[in-house]
């Protein structure tokens, strides 16, 4: 037998799985006859997460990308605003509110958590500030006490990019209730997903029914289904930002199984975290810190390596070795685009080094306690050299 063939399988990244009944709710759509978004499931979807989050309102969408958007939108945000947003992030958080014209003002993170360091937050608002967005990194809450004072001071829209952190908390509250707007994934990376799709969580009741036209391709379609209106029109500008039906079928699905995915990430990160503890003091590599405050939502388990060139080590020792694990964000700021808005090296020190040094370990809902041995042991057997 050839050596390629008695190679054990790769222990993949990331990997999508079943849960519960999204293939059975996919069928029901299909013989619904009605696959459009805003049907049966995407009711279904919108009611569960209003009751699992505690938010006033929640819209599927196609994407986080375009929760984004639509929140950029509600604001009214244009040329000449400002909007403060971490470095190390991914580039929608930046890119939704870039289309609009608006300027991203890019902050630094915090080292513990990697989170926006509200430290930072009071000189860099201005008279132009028209949105702070905080990314709750790694389902790690950011300090949203300081964050919101600072921003209610200045009357300054709080927009919570909370697409790694549904079902985490911070002081006892649910992620994505603090901001008057908030963003949730679905991609196919998150705890739950249906590939790609993403939700806007509405907090604040004053953008509810523009929310709903502006999703609705600046319609006030939702109104006439209703019957509040006898027909529907063009009122607004808005785009196509609805989910299909057969997409929140499987969602639903995912969303109904919500307490045991949470309970199954709890005991891949935990395993990761008892396992590596010692090896990761011994080489001085840095493992999560969750503040006491804080409850995750268990979406990553990465370490922080002392330097680039031993994270690129590990990376390719485990690969060698059928492991995939991966580096996550760049800074925004030292990006083509981000070099544009000003950005300049050494701005964000705390997100270069992330950049550099953090390394993302395999973490999916259905990683065997067998394959999570093997990444463990693999992690292990790197020296640092």
């Amino acid at each position: 037998m050839s050596s390629a063939l008695s190679a054990p399988a790769q222990v993949p990244f990331n990997r999508s799985s079943t849960l519960g009944k999204e293939l059975q709710n996919i069928a029901e759509a299909l013989l619904g006859g009605q696959i459009a978004g805003d049907q049966v499931f995407t009711r279904r979807c919108q009611a569960l997460l209003e009751h699992l989050t505690g938010s006033r309102q929640a819209l599927l969408t196609t994407s986080c990308t375009h929760a984004l958007e639509m929140a950029a939108l509600l604001l009214n945000v244009g040329p000449g605003d400002e909007v403060i947003l971490p470095s190390f992030t991914f580039v929608s958080t930046a890119n939704a509110f870039v289309l609009r014209g608006a300027k991203p003002v890019f902050v630094d993170v915090r080292p513990d958590t990697f989170n926006l360091d509200e430290a930072h937050l009071e000189r860099l608002l201005t008279d132009r500030t028209r949105a702070v967005v905080p990314v709750h990194y790694a389902g790690v809450g950011c300090e949203m006490d300081p964050i919101l004072a600072a921003c209610r001071a200045r009357g300054v829209a709080v927009v919570e990019d909370n697409a790694h952190g549904l079902f985490g908390r911070y002081r006892g509250r649910p992620l994505g209730t603090f901001g008057a707007l908030a963003t949730q994934s679905f991609h196919e990376t998150k705890n739950l997903t249906c590939g790609e799709g993403g939700a806007l969580l509405v907090n604040d009741p004053a953008f509810s029914e523009r929310a709903e036209v502006l999703r609705e391709k600046g319609t006030n379609r939702s109104q006439f289904f209703r019957g509040q209106v006898a027909k529907y029109t063009w009122v607004d500008v808005g785009s196509s930002y609805v989910m299909s039906d057969v997409l929140a079928a499987f969602l639903y699905g995912q969303l109904e199984q919500w307490e045991r995915v949470q309970a199954k990430r709890k005991q891949v990160w935990d395993y990761y975290h008892l396992h590596l503890a010692d090896w990761a003091a011994t080489l001085g590599v840095r493992t999560p810190t969750v503040p006491k405050h804080c409850d995750q939502a268990y979406h990553m388990y990465y370490l922080v390596m002392p330097t680039l060139d031993q994270r690129q080590g590990l990376i390719k020792h485990l690969r060698d070795r059928g492991v995939l694990a991966v580096f996550h964000y760049q800074p925004l700021h030292l990006s083509e685009m981000g070099q544009r808005f000003g950005g300049r090296p050494g701005d964000c020190p705390v997100s270069e080094m992330a950049g550099d040094c953090l390394v993302r370990l395999p973490f999916f809902n259905d990683l065997s306690t067998a394959d999570q041995a093997r990444v463990v042991r693999e992690v292990r057997a790197w020296s640092g050299r």
